[in-house]
């Protein structure tokens, strides 16, 4: 921004230099660089003060141009300005700043300083000489020498302000400040002779244009206008002498001519104003206010600016004549200010009584018309209020109304009676008013005292129908309360009537689902009792509805138009009759359903005997026939052939009694078509007889097929039938004594626990491994258990694997010389445990641990070794 102005200012001080040089025959193209050697600087102070310098020195070398630009800063000094921090120095050694500020103080000096507007001179004076030139131009506002010059419309203003022939100003736009700036250059170039010192755009697209430039180039105005505004001058105090001649004449010309038409208005608008004769009406007396008022408004105001105008054009010419030297006006014989005054004064009074007297007169006439008004506007409230008031009073609608309708109604006439009681001031103020409108003599006294006594009249007339429907209400009231304490009644005894009669016609719809004669007849038993109830029930609903017809009979008697709505209850008297003929109507219903039932209930006892008959047979002879099969299985005595033979007898005759099942699941399939589900006779169910049979059924086929793997075990192996008996007894002997315990009745197997037992009895040394393995083998689908043909079937492998008759004997023989090898073999033959087939290996087996197992068995059974 900075360098931006200092261009400005390059180019406006060169232009204006340049503007004065010419005057001389040159020309400067750098300001910086062509004052360097001062010669073209004291050129310019010559040509701008018009006088003359000390003759400059003609050399080129440094010292004589400090020589010649000190020249000039002493002649400018001695014009009284003071240079401060300019040295020539730095003007010869082409400082831009330096010379830029020397320029500037030439321009202030010789150019703005002399220029003096009304007491201010000098920057001020330019600005104030600007602001006068262009006050009157619309869009100029000069405050200062940078924006306010901006949109170049202040530069137009001043051409056109002396020369308006050389610019348009109404054409021109305050949105193009670049063309109304060049505008103004081109035109002061051409024809004011001043040179274009300033670029448009620069101006316009800086912020804050450069004010020296735009003070320098204003400056160019001032003075290209100056000598125009002296001859002007001059001209115009020529003409001013003429027109204040003139003036003057024509001030008292106008004064003669004001003066009488003046008082001509005042003697004619004096007699009316003193006119007295009142109106008869008050549209009269406000039309005569009217045209006072129009006096006052329209007619007198101008009147006024007129006297008050001629004294001032009198004092105005009067000053003007002693200004110039002339004698003073003397207006002609009664017009004089004086006498116009008086004249004023003699009218002011006029009208002010004329004034009073207005106001006295309306005021009365305003008072009657008043009255009146106030008359007819409370005789109108009045009469809406009680518009339609004596036909409410005289209805009778409490007589179809119900008590809280009769105690709203009565509640409504109460605060009836308090507004009418309000309302009887307005009546007295009424009847005031019409008594002080007679009194006046008010000129339509006939009609007020019509109205007046016609209100007067119908109030009368309410008091008394006011107090007559307060005499019906309260009497109807009173029956009403009557009614409402029957109706109350009603409702305590029909509530409670009404919900037995729901309750029994639940109960006697009610749907039940019986299984046995002792829950039907218990049924049966409470029916009866409910039937036992109903006479006493019968009289209860005779009270109930002589209540209701108690409440008709009052009605009838004094003519209430019942509602017929109960307002305590939503029973009916037709409610309660209804729902009594429905019990009565569903009694008998009752009665054959609970007959049909017992008859039902009947039928399936016999089903339950006869089914449980046969089941209690069929039940005990499956679970016999279970354990004589179980016996059968593991029972010793007999070959494995008659063994079979045995079963095949048993499998016969469970066939052949597969009829009586038959039969058995006939009678069930009645017994579930009739709903039985339940039978006391017996505790054998379908499902259990099902379940025993196909056990039955799977215990034979499962007993005959292990002995006939038995059979061709035995065959296969080479196993006698007294080692296969001896397996028998081992196995039963461990199984029996689970059993015998109770802690596992699955005859025919073994837990592993009893299998282990087992075989330490038999001699083998187990350690967990060696278990593990011969469980592997005796319980491959590991389901917990050994039955007697996997027993078998170990035994079997192992009994195979033994040594021939005559090394055992040897055996024997080495192994009697110990006799503690003899004493457990003893002991453990006595115990019954071991057959002497068995003793062989036993004894090729026995250890320490096996001596301790044996006698462990001779505990268990102690019974048996006494025995032995």
């Amino acid at each position: 921004g900075q360098d931006c102005m200092t261009g400005q200012e390059n180019t406006t001080f060169t232009a204006w230099c340049n503007s004065h040089l010419r005057k001389a025959g040159t020309q400067i193209e750098n300001i910086e660089e062509d004052f360097r050697n001062g010669l073209k600087l004291m050129l310019l102070l010559e040509v701008i003060s018009g006088e003359r310098l000390p003759k400059p020195d003609k050399g080129k070398m440094r010292f004589h141009k400090i020589a010649n630009v000190n020249k000039a800063l002493d002649f400018i000094c001695s014009k009284g300005v003071k240079l401060v921090s300019i040295g020539a120095e730095e003007i010869v050694d082409g400082n831009a700043k330096m010379t830029l500020g020397m320029i500037w103080t030439i321009i202030l000096r010789f150019a703005i300083q002399d220029i003096s507007v009304e007491e201010t001179s000098a920057k001020e004076g330019l600005l104030l000489w600007c602001q006068r030139k262009t006050a009157p131009y619309r869009n100029v506002n000069v405050q200062n020498f940078h924006i306010s010059w901006k949109d170049g419309l202040a530069l137009c203003a001043l051409i056109h302000r002396h020369r308006p022939d050389l610019i348009d100003y109404a054409k021109l736009r305050k949105d193009d400040p670049i063309g109304n700036l060049n505008t103004a250059f081109e035109v002061a170039e051409k024809f004011l002779d001043i040179p274009k010192m300033l670029d448009a755009e620069d101006i316009v697209n800086t912020p804050k244009p450069d004010e020296k430039a735009i003070m320098t180039y204003v400056s160019c105005f001032y003075h290209a206008f100056a000598g125009a505004e002296q001859a002007e001058t001059a001209a115009n105090r020529i003409c001013k002498v003429l027109a204040v001649n003139q003036e003057n004449e024509k001030l008292m010309e106008e004064y003669e001519k004001l003066a009488s038409e003046l008082l001509e208005w005042i003697r004619r608008t004096i007699p009316w104003l003193e006119n007295r004769v009142a109106e008869q009406t008050m549209r009269s007396m406000q039309q005569k206010l009217e045209d006072f008022r129009d006096y006052r408004r329209i007619h007198k105001p101008p009147r006024v600016q007129e006297k008050c105008q001629l004294e001032i054009n009198f004092n105005t010419l009067q000053t003007k004549l002693r200004l110039s030297n002339r004698p003073a006006f003397m207006p002609s014989e009664g017009k004089m200010v004086s006498d116009i005054a008086n004249a004023w004064k003699g009218l002011e009074q006029v009208e002010k009584g004329y004034e009073e007297w207005l106001l006295t007169e309306i005021r009365r006439l305003e008072r009657l018309d008043h009255l009146a008004e106030k008359f007819k506007q409370k005789c109108a409230m009045h009469e809406t209020w009680t518009s339609g008031k004596e036909e409410l009073l005289s209805q009778k609608d409490y007589e179809s109304a119900s008590l809280m309708e009769i105690r709203a109604l009565m509640r409504k006439h109460e605060a009836f009676e308090s507004d009418l009681a309000a309302h009887q001031d307005r009546v007295e103020q009424i009847a005031a008013i019409a008594q002080e409108l007679n009194e006046l003599d008010y000129h339509d006294a006939v009609t007020v005292n019509a109205r007046c006594q016609g209100i007067c009249d119908q109030w009368d007339n309410l008091g008394t129908l006011t107090q007559k429907r307060r005499d019906s209400l309260e009497r109807v009231e009173k029956l009403w309360e009557t009614i409402d304490q029957l109706y109350l009644e009603f409702a305590k005894r029909a509530a409670p009537f009404n919900n037995w009669m729901d309750g029994a016609m639940e109960d006697l719809q009610d749907m039940f689902i019986v299984h046995s004669i002792e829950e039907i007849q218990s049924l049966i038993t409470a029916h009866d009792q409910f039937k036992a109830t109903l006479p006493e029930a019968d009289k209860e609903r005779m009270a109930t509805i002589g209540i209701q017809n108690e409440i008709l009979k009052i009605a009838q008697t004094y003519g209430i138009k019942l509602t017929g709505i109960n307002p305590y209850t939503n029973l009916s008297q037709q409610d309660i009759a209804n729902k009594w003929d429905t019990v009565k109507h569903l009694v008998p219903l009752r009665d054959q359903m609970l007959q049909e039932e017992v008859a039902r209930q009947q039928a399936n006892e016999r089903l339950r005997r006869q089914f449980a008959a046969q089941a209690n047979i069929i039940g005990p002879w499956i679970q016999t026939k279970m354990e004589e099969i179980s016996h059968v299985s593991v029972d010793i005595a007999g070959s494995l052939e008659e063994q079979m033979n045995s079963l095949k007898q048993y499998e016969q005759n469970i066939i052949n009694y597969k009829s009586n099942i038959d039969k058995l699941e006939g009678d069930h399939q009645l017994s579930q078509e009739s709903l039985i589900f339940d039978n006391k006779h017996t505790n054998y169910s379908m499902e259990h007889i099902r379940v025993g049979w196909e056990q039955l059924l799977t215990t034979i086929a499962r007993t005959i097929n292990e002995v006939e793997n038995q059979i061709l075990t035995r065959d296969a192996k080479g196993i006698s039938q007294e080692q296969l008996n001896e397996f028998r007894a081992s196995f039963n002997h461990f199984d029996r004594v689970r059993t015998a315990l109770l802690i596992n009745k699955r005859n025919g197997m073994m837990d592993p626990d009893d299998f282990r037992a087992c075989l330490i009895s038999m001699g083998y040394d187990l350690g967990e491994v060696e278990f593990a393995r011969i469980m592997t083998l005796v319980d491959p689908n590991n389901t917990g258990v050994v039955t007697f043909q996997a027993f078998i079937d170990f035994m079997t492998r192992e009994t195979a694997e033994t040594d021939t008759a005559e090394q055992v004997m040897a055996s024997f023989k080495i192994l009697a010389s110990d006799k503690v090898h003899l004493s457990v073999l003893s002991k453990a033959g006595a115990a019954g445990c071991l057959k002497p087939c068995n003793l062989v290996i036993v004894l090729l087996r026995a250890t320490s641990q096996w001596r301790s197992c044996a006698e462990s068995c001779l505990q268990i059974r102690p019974s048996t070794a006494s025995a032995a």
